[in-house]
């Protein structure tokens, strides 16, 4: 993984940051942001994933249905935003759409994936916290303002 501040000021940097294949797209981005003590920003991504899984929100169970994407995929956009969680670390929260190679496409909450070739991630921080608290009644942690 590499990463660039691009801008600072009033509270707000930018950063790019790009991950190469093999690694874990969801960890690296949050392994970032904790480097970072990035705890409120909004996050955007493209590029591509060998395997992937994506996550559905089944509220009766209170867990997520995972998504297995078992082929080469576009990252046809990915957004999401960071906070911090309960124990004060960022928590990153992350929907996808994945394009295949029939045109088809997968999407949910991004759980896991495997860069490949690239991911090129845009964080923008906030000058403003963000708490992200869970929610026993739902099952998720959701932003507490």
């Amino acid at each position: 993984m590499r990463s660039k501040l691009l801008s600072k000021g009033d509270g707000v940097r930018t950063f790019v940051v790009v991950l190469d294949s093999g690694e874990e797209a969801f960890r690296s981005i949050s392994d970032f942001a904790a480097r970072q003590n990035v705890t409120a920003a909004g996050v955007t991504a493209i590029g591509a994933f060998e395997s992937a899984t994506v996550g559905w929100f089944d509220f009766a169970s209170k867990t997520y249905r995972r998504i297995p994407v078992a082929a080469q995929c576009e990252v046809l956009s990915a957004i999401g935003d960071i906070a911090a969680g309960d124990d004060g670390e960022p928590s990153l929260h992350l929907h996808a759409v994945l394009g295949l190679s029939d045109g088809s496409t997968r999407g949910g909450h991004l759980l896991e994936a495997i860069v490949r070739p690239t991911l090129e991630v845009m964080v923008t921080e906030t000058p403003a916290h963000l708490h992200r608290r869970k929610r026993p009644e739902l099952g998720i942690a959701l932003i507490d303002l």
